[in-house]
């Protein structure tokens, strides 16, 4: 049942998976730091006060969390920040998996048709992999300021191959000339996938499909 604080505890869950308070989740979202402050989740009446489908929209946004991640953490305790998930729901046990540089990235030869390193050597980064993704995710690391203000030199981001993705997903993508980026993206059809930077220094993208070699969906990045 989505009673209120169940979803109010999943709002906690999310801030606490990616290192945040509920003030710092609610501001990275792009809304007022106190949106989420318990202060504010019942009226001076002592009614509940709910947070808006817009509000969670942009928090699964921020997050990169998918409807399905913040069902499972809704179905978590009542009352537990952190809830015990139902089993099969993010995060499970802990696990290492490959991480690259971006330049790494553009390189030839290092990835599978499915946009997943290939071969071994990888160094490593131990992060509890979604199991709905059956364990195909891997770590790169942003290296410059082309996508700063959101992620910055130094910055791991989490990647999913093969996820579905929507519009207003940030994604990394590979270009088969070996361009690598990480952008949002605006719009895909048969006809055109269109782009935006994060850093408003750098140019917005448009590519025919035939010129991405792979694209995949960011789901987590350290901060």
């Amino acid at each position: 049942m989505l009673s209120h604080d169940r979803i109010w505890a999943a709002i906690d869950e999310l801030a606490e998976r990616h290192g945040l308070t509920a003030s710092g989740l609610a501001r990275r979202a792009g809304l007022d730091p106190t949106s989420f402050n318990k202060s504010k989740r019942r009226g001076a009446d002592g009614r509940d006060r709910w947070p808006s489908t817009e509000s969670l929209s942009k928090v699964l946004q921020a997050t990169g969390a998918s409807v399905e991640d913040f069902v499972a953490a809704v179905g978590g305790k009542s009352g537990s920040a952190r809830g015990d998930l139902p089993e099969g729901a993010f995060p499970p046990q802990q696990g290492s998996i490959p991480l690259l540089g971006f330049a790494q990235a553009g390189a030839g030869g290092f990835f599978d048709d499915g946009g997943f390193p290939a071969g071994q050597g990888w160094d490593v980064v131990d992060f509890p992999a979604n199991p709905a993704a059956g364990g195909n995710v891997y770590a790169l690391e942003v290296q410059g300021d082309s996508m700063m203000p959101l992620y910055r030199d130094g910055d791991i981001l989490i990647v999913e191959p093969g996820a579905q993705l929507r519009r207003g997903d940030r994604v990394v993508v590979k270009t088969r000339s070996g361009e690598v980026m990480a952008k949002v993206l605006s719009r895909q059809t048969q006809k055109a996938i269109d782009l935006v930077s994060l850093n408003p220094e750098h140019p917005n993208r448009s590519f025919v499909p035939e010129e991405i070699d792979w694209m995949a969906r960011i789901i987590w990045a350290s901060q």
